[in-house]
């Protein structure tokens, strides 16, 4: 599979090394990191563009504060592909969701993209050894939802499709709440039931 990179973080990062075996393509804003990344992942360094249009899937893996610019530079180029949100749409450090719609909804929205929200949960180290891991995946494209729950199982994790991309908002907020016990020193596993 054609994967698109957009970042070169952590997320971005961890996720290109578990899919090291499809054709990685690394894009962001620096023109070093890309090619640092990319020589890491052994994949292909472009730009924004060039890593939407050379590949059947794309993975959003850049801070929330930067995803506006990253759909300006890609313009229409998102259209009809499959999007992978990671994003988490909060404020860092107190887990409050930012106000409005769900991010992957106004990601969807401003990018025609069949957009999956997943991999939102878990920090980036999680995908080292994602075995036991569970990933929640909400979206409007049974294709869409199919191609992503196969990279989720790449990663070792197990895929579990909540429902239609209007659930994001409330797996976002389960973030928010993660994120706001991570702040606070709390290990998040210690607050939820373990069925």
């Amino acid at each position: 599979m054609r994967i698109g990179i957009l970042g070169t973080g952590a997320v971005a990062t961890a996720l290109g090394a578990r899919w090291a075996n499809h054709d990685l393509t690394v894009a962001g804003r620096s023109p070093a990191n890309t090619r640092a990344l990319a020589d890491r992942l052994g994949a292909t360094a472009a730009t924004l563009r060039e890593a939407v249009t050379n590949s059947d899937v794309v993975l959003l893996a850049v801070r929330w504060e930067g995803v506006p610019d990253v759909l300006a530079a890609v313009g229409d180029a998102l259209r009809g592909k499959t999007l992978i949100d990671p994003t988490n749409a909060v404020e860092h450090g107190v887990g409050v969701l930012l106000p409005g719609t769900s991010a992957a909804e106004f990601i969807a929205d401003r990018s025609g993209a069949r957009v999956v929200k997943a991999f939102h949960l878990f920090p980036a180290a999680q995908w080292a050894d994602a075995t036991g891991t569970t990933v929640p995946l909400c979206g409007d494209d049974q294709d869409a939802l199919d191609t992503v729950a196969e990279l989720v199982r790449d990663t070792g994790a197990t895929p579990a499709v909540l429902g239609p991309l209007s659930r994001a908002r409330q797996v976002e907020e389960v973030a928010g709440f993660v994120i706001g016990l991570a702040f606070a020193g709390v290990n998040p596993n210690s607050a939820v039931p373990s069925t």
